[in-house]
C-alpha cells in the first residue's frame, strides 16, 4: 500500500533534483563562508591590525562565497543571469536608481578605511550636532556611532565624509581644554590664578606635572596653567587650560573643576567670582522723577 506514495515523492525528487541541488549548494556556500572567517580570521587581524578593515575584509569572504553560491544555484534550477536583465531599460533602471546610491556609498566607505579618520572603538564628536560618541562599526556602506545616550546612530558613508568630526582618542588621548573664570577688579588676581591652578590639580583625571606634551612643534605645559584672557566690563576674565587624561568624561571632569574652584574661592576673602553690576546716573539732564516716601 505503500509502494505508490514511495515512488511519487521519488518522482518529485527527480523532477526537482535541481532545486534540491540548489539548497544544497546554498547551504554548502553559507556554510563555507563562516568556515573560511573562522580559519584565517586571525591571520587577517594579525595582517591589517585594523577592526574596521579586518571586518571588512571577513564580511567580502562571506558575501563572496555567498554569491558564488547563489549563481551556481540559479544554475542548477535553469536560471542564467542574463535572464535576470531583460532589456537595456530595465538593467539601466536598476543601474540608476538602486546600484548607483549603493556603489556611491561603498566608494565613501573604501575612502573612509583609507583616510583613517576613525577607528573601531575610537571616540569621536559631530561638531555640527554636538552629537558624541564611540564608533561601533565601521562597513563599505555606513558607520555606526555607539552615542553617549545609549543610542546607536547610523550615518551613510557618503554623508559622514562631508561632515566635521573630531576624534578624541585616535592616537593621544589627552585633551586640552579650558575654563573661563571671572573675578572682581577688586580681587587678588594673582591669587585667584594660584587657587583655579590649585583647584585643577587637585581633581582626578587632570594632569598634574610632567614633561611638556608636544603638538606638532609645539610644546604645553602638562600642568594646569590659568592666566589672565582680557579685561571685561565687570570682571577680569581668568582663562584655565587643562589636559584631561580621557576623553570619556569630560563634561564631569570640568563640573569638578569648577566645583573645586567655588569651594576655593568661597573659603577666601580676597577673591569674588564677579557678575555684571549696572549703575543708573542721574543729574540735571535726566529730567524728572518723581518719589514718594510713605510713612511707617
Amino acid at each position: 500500500m505503500a509502494q505508490p506514495s514511495v515512488d511519487v515523492a521519488w518522482n518529485w525528487l527527480v523532477a526537482n533534483r535541481g532545486w534540491l541541488y540548489a539548497a544544497v549548494v546554498l547551504f554548502g556556500a553559507w556554510y563555507a563562508g563562516n568556515l573560511l572567517v573562522r580559519v584565517f580570521g586571525r591571520r587577517i587581524a594579525r595582517r591589517f591590525q585594523r577592526p574596521s578593515v579586518t571586518r571588512t575584509v571577513l564580511r567580502l569572504v562571506r558575501t563572496v562565497t555567498l554569491f558564488i553560491g547563489i549563481f551556481t544555484a540559479m544554475g542548477l534550477i535553469g536560471v542564467r543571469i542574463t535572464d535576470i536583465f531583460i532589456s537595456v531599460t530595465v538593467f539601466s533602471a536598476v543601474l540608476g536608481l538602486v546600484l548607483a546610491p549603493i556603489v556611491g556609498s561603498v566608494v565613501n566607505g573604501l575612502f573612509v578605511l583609507a583616510d583613517q579618520p576613525y577607528e573601531i572603538g575610537d571616540m569621536v564628536e559631530f561638531t555640527q550636532q554636538g552629537q558624541r560618541g564611540f564608533v561601533e562599526d565601521i562597513t563599505l556602506r555606513y558607520t555606526k556611532i555607539f552615542t553617549l545616550d545609549n543610542t546607536f546612530l547610523v550615518i551613510p558613508n557618503s554623508v559622514i565624509r562631508e561632515r566635521d568630526i573630531i576624534n578624541y582618542s585616535a592616537e593621544d588621548e589627552r585633551t586640552r581644554l579650558s575654563i573661563d573664570v571671572g573675578v572682581t577688579y577688586e580681587s587678588d588676581v594673582e591669587e585667584a590664578r594660584k587657587l583655579v591652578e590649585d583647584a585643577a590639580t587637585s581633581v582626578d583625571g587632570v594632569i598634574k606635572s610632567g614633561p611638556d606634551i608636544r603638538i606638532g612643534s609645539a610644546r604645553f605645559p602638562s600642568a594646569p596653567r590659568c592666566n589672565i584672557d582680557q579685561f571685561g566690563e565687570s570682571s577680569v576674565d581668568l582663562r584655565l587650560r587643562y589636559w584631561a587624561r580621557d576623553p570619556y568624561r569630560l563634561l564631569k571632569l570640568r563640573s569638578n573643576i569648577q566645583e573645586a574652584i567655588w569651594d576655593r574661592f568661597r573659603d577666601t576673602e580676597s577673591v569674588e567670582i564677579a557678575y555684571p553690576h549696572r549703575h543708573h546716573v542721574f543729574d540735571e539732564t535726566s529730567g524728572d522723577l518723581s518719589v514718594r516716601r510713605e510713612s511707617e
